[in-house]
């Protein structure tokens, strides 16, 4: 049976005309079924109704249309920010205070901070990676885990099914979190982005024929259901995936303790290099979080190995290539920042020190403050170095200021796990 291509805006304006169901309302479009008489006087009544007030008042702004949904304003951290507005959607809020949970809150229970830097040069190219988040821990995943919140995930390698659950977060009044491709997105330059790379955006309801998106950026953006479901589909892991909060309960307090005790053992764990890594080889553990920054302060002053940024980057068409990736990875705020996260580290452990028994968390916020400057002072360095000419000797110092920055990381590091260790009374 040939379905109308807007079957779902013809079904949902028949249900206001006649009060019949979803289901009842689309079965009768499907079948030619016509309409109530009394349903067909009214949608004339309607209609004259809504031509006059249209001819009255302005048109209305999109934001207008979502008053409860946040604008994303002063993001700090992409996936953090994206939940916080989502979740205030939901009128989900903070057992202590009654507010909305705070993107500072929800980038601590993701994992919070963290160190890796992976670079290589192949074939006249150069590929960058970097992050100073929570990693290789699934950051989104626990972020929604220890928030304690009810959120309805689905998963589907079946296309109707996936349109079906995207419809029902919609139907129910909520955003959803949708997992696509970000290569595939029509705003998207796919020239500048890893084809493997994902992203998760939140769909906030349909406007004409197209659905509303929240990318994060300073207005929503709009694509086609068609071009949304390619999206999704792109790649086999998590395929068609969608979130959304059915519910405003609340988390507890006391869950909320034991969340951000797992995730400070997690962030403090992976900084020292005293736990797994998840589903990596053990030797991959030198490129992260301490080490890794060491490791990485090596490579900043070796002018003779292959490996050393010196070599690496002595083309001129590499080095500039290099610094595109890094402002890009800085700039989109999803898995590094200038100031490494920290002052967004060190805002959740003021707030987490105000969760029950967990007040002595407050003592290490002075320390993660200090540590913001100090890296923003080397992630400045670093772009300087990268433009114009090579600068050996500035690498050499970015280097040595690194180095002096993973001490200060790894006593950080350790007295927080000192704290966690007693309030966890192990």
């Amino acid at each position: 049976m040939s379905q109308p291509k807007n079957l779902k805006k013809l079904t949902r304006a028949r249900m206001e005309r006649t009060g019949e169901s979803y289901t009842t309302a689309r079965k009768a479009i499907l079948t030619n079924r016509p309409e109530p008489v009394s349903a067909q006087n009214a949608a004339k009544r309607t209609a004259q109704s809504q031509s006059a007030k249209a001819q009255a008042a302005p048109a209305v702004e999109l934001t207008e249309e979502l008053p409860e949904y946040p604008a994303p304003d002063d993001v700090q951290q992409y996936d953090a920010a994206l939940w916080h507005r989502v979740l205030t959607q939901a009128g989900v809020t903070h057992p202590l205070t009654g507010e909305p949970l705070s993107e500072a809150l929800l980038f601590g229970l993701g994992g919070g901070i963290g160190f890796m830097l992976h670079s290589f040069s192949e074939a006249q190219t150069f590929s960058l990676a970097l992050t100073t988040r929570a990693h290789p821990e699934p950051f989104s995943a626990n972020l929604v885990e220890r928030s304690g919140t009810k959120v309805r995930i689905r998963t589907t390698g079946n296309a109707q099914a996936a349109a079906a659950n995207l419809d029902a977060g919609l139907d129910a009044g909520r955003a959803i979190v949708v997992r696509v491709s970000r290569a595939a997105l029509p705003w998207i330059n796919p020239a500048e982005v890893d084809p493997a790379d994902t992203i998760d955006v939140a769909v906030l309801g349909e406007m004409d024929d197209a659905l509303l998106i929240d990318a994060g950026t300073d207005q929503l953006e709009l694509i086609s259901p068609e071009d949304l479901a390619t999206a999704r589909a792109k790649h086999k892991r998590d395929k068609n995936y969608c979130a959304w909060v059915p519910s405003r309960r609340a988390p507890k307090p006391d869950l909320l303790r034991v969340s951000v005790l797992a995730s400070l053992e997690q962030a403090t764990g992976r900084m020292l290099g005293s736990s797994e890594l998840p589903g990596l080889p053990a030797h991959y553990a030198r490129n992260f979080g301490v080490a890794g920054m060491r490791q990485f302060a090596e490579r900043l002053s070796d002018t003779t190995g292959e490996t050393g940024w010196p070599q690496l980057l002595a083309s001129d068409t590499l080095r500039h290539e290099a610094l595109r990736q890094l402002d890009q990875f800085l700039s989109e705020r999803r898995f590094a920042a200038t100031d490494g996260f920290r002052g967004l580290f060190a805002a959740f452990l003021n707030e987490a020190a105000q969760l029950p028994e967990l007040s002595p968390l407050a003592a290490h916020t002075a320390t993660y403050q200090q540590l913001t400057e100090r890296w923003k002072s080397f992630t400045s360095g670093l772009r300087q170095s990268l433009t114009g000419e090579l600068d050996i000797d500035a690498l050499a110092n970015l280097g040595t200021e690194l180095h002096a920055l993973a001490d200060a990381e790894s006593s950080a590091a350790t007295a927080l796990s000192d704290t966690v260790e007693k309030l966890a009374g192990h």
